[in-house]
């Protein structure tokens, strides 16, 4: 593979609005939002002798996921709101345990649903996409995706209910 140099204002300019779309979607604050990816790309100016320039994007967005997860844990964001509980106590499982339990919670729940369902769920309540956003990206009508959505939701409450 070649190691393709990196110019970093070029990368801000073509790949720093998704980065900070993906630093908002988490963050949920302008402010903090501005402040994560600026240190995605001061991270990518630290690395870039060590960096190669090959999939600019997923790295980019790789980096503003886990600079927003490590700025939440650090309580550097406060901005996380209650419907973004569940953000937020993924950021804060540092345990390796924990982060298994969670993982095996989340493949148990997602068991016999199938992929697309998987993909809706993560697109609405993870990256914050509109059900009209949702409908365009997996081909399903908005009122398509809001009921296979809303008999997830379902599925989810009765498994808590019967948790507990």
């Amino acid at each position: 593979m070649n190691n393709q140099s990196i110019d970093i204002e070029d990368y801000y300019t073509k790949y720093g609005p998704m980065v900070l779309r993906r630093c908002r979607s988490i963050l949920r604050d302008e402010d903090s939002a501005y402040d994560a990816m600026q240190e995605v790309f001061v991270k990518l100016i630290t690395n870039k002798d060590k960096i190669k320039g090959i999939f600019p994007s997923s790295l980019l967005y790789r980096i503003a996921t886990n600079t927003c997860l490590n700025m939440i844990r650090s309580g550097r964001s406060t901005s996380v709101s209650p419907d973004d509980t569940l953000i937020a106590n993924i950021a804060h499982h540092d345990d390796a345990n924990d982060r298994m339990i969670l993982g095996d919670f989340i493949d148990f729940v997602f068991k016999d649903e199938l992929s697309s369902t998987r993909d809706m769920a993560y697109m609405h309540y993870v990256e914050n996409f509109t059900y009209e956003e949702v409908s365009e990206l997996v081909g399903l009508s908005v009122s398509g995706v809001r009921k296979r959505l809303r008999t997830f939701q379902e599925k989810v409450q009765y498994l808590k209910e019967e948790e507990l």
